[in-house]
């Protein structure tokens, strides 16, 4: 390429020439270009990492309480399973030995006793009541839940307790003799609303009430 500075115009190998002023423009631009590409390559603006914050603070905000929510449920919900297998599996051969389920104790009654906290605590030792149907802990020997059972005769709702009896659990005694299990916990630690496990020799399937709380 050749090209004079002035008024003459440049002129390209092998083709047409071109107006100087032309030219001027075009690399006036090129450098602006250039200038505001290299500032941008340098780290983002004060703004840019203001927004950044503020979508990652709005997502945080969103994920994080429903994620601790889920870990409460699983830690509960993997304690209470096995638990009710071990107290199911011994309810049963009580019957079969006794012609009848263990004397009732009541939903007042928990073990642990006292009021279930966030942290886990000794189930061992076993009160009176667990070893006479000769429980076997064979889950982990700190809990969580305090539990309990309920039992009763035939059709008599004597021994129902207002938590068993109440929505979602609505149990109703049936037609032979029956129990219920309830485990109470605070998985939260708020003291202020619990979550409840429930199963019953009429239905053995686990159900649940504030999981997670």
């Amino acid at each position: 390429m050749s090209g004079v500075r002035g008024t003459s115009n440049v002129m390209f190998e092998g083709g047409p020439p071109i107006d100087p002023a032309v030219l001027t423009i075009f690399g006036q631009s090129r450098m602006r270009y250039t200038a505001r590409m290299r500032d941008r390559r340098s780290g983002f603006t004060l703004l840019e990492l203001m927004v950044t914050i503020a979508v990652i603070s709005i997502l945080a905000a969103i994920a994080l309480p429903s994620f601790f929510s889920e870990s409460r449920k699983t830690k509960a919900f993997s304690e209470v399973q096995p638990m009710f297998n071990d107290l199911r599996v011994r309810f049963e051969q009580y019957m079969q030995e006794n012609a009848k389920y263990p004397a009732t104790i009541g939903e007042a009654t928990l073990h642990p006793a006292g009021t279930p906290i966030a942290t886990r605590r000794p189930i061992n030792p076993l009160p009176a009541e667990w070893q006479a149907i000769k429980v076997r802990i064979t889950g982990n020997d700190t809990v969580y839940c305090g539990y309990t059972w309920a039992t009763g005769p035939a059709n008599d709702d004597f021994n129902v307790g207002p938590i068993a009896a109440a929505a979602p659990f609505s149990f109703v005694p049936p037609s032979t003799e029956w129990y219920y299990l309830l485990a109470k916990c605070d998985m939260d630690g708020d003291g202020a609303v619990f979550s409840y496990y429930f199963a019953s020799s009429s239905n053995p399937t686990i159900l649940r009430d504030n999981e997670g709380k």
